[in-house]
């Protein structure tokens, strides 16, 4: 195996993950996985898993991970919305070039409802930032 494998693994999920400890060092060589712990991001929530009374060690490792894996979610939610723009253009030249009269008809009113909506939550996004700051 090329390196030494970690001491522990997590197996994400909605909102969280499984946590295993990772075991190579016993007699038939095997990776053995055992589950410790689960974690609720949308909580903030680690609870032990069955029986298993989680270390500081272990505490402190599935720290780390949460505040990475925040993190990672963050900057990936952000590239998410840079795209969006991209796709709002890629729409607006689809609807002016190529789209024809019945793709119109089924997408027009879904397409102008999600604008709407969007256009009002930054709107009053933007107006709550300038009263905060006025």
């Amino acid at each position: 195996m090329a390196g030494a494998l970690p001491e522990f693994f997590f197996r994400t999920r909605d909102n969280g993950a499984l946590v295993f400890r990772v075991d190579s060092e016993n007699r038939q060589r095997r990776i053995e996985m055992t589950q410790i712990a689960v974690v609720n991001l949308g909580k903030g929530e680690v609870r032990a898993h069955g029986e298993h009374q989680l270390t500081p060690e272990e505490l402190a490792a599935i720290g780390a991970w949460i505040e990475e894996r925040k993190a990672l979610l963050a900057r990936r939610g952000f590239d998410e919305m840079q795209r969006t723009v991209d796709q709002l253009n890629a729409a607006a030249q689809w609807a002016q070039s190529r789209a024809s009269d019945t793709e119109l008809d089924e997408l027009t009113d879904a397409l102008l409802l999600a604008m709407h909506d969007l256009r009002g939550v930054l709107v009053r996004r933007r107006a709550e930032k300038l009263s905060r700051e006025g």
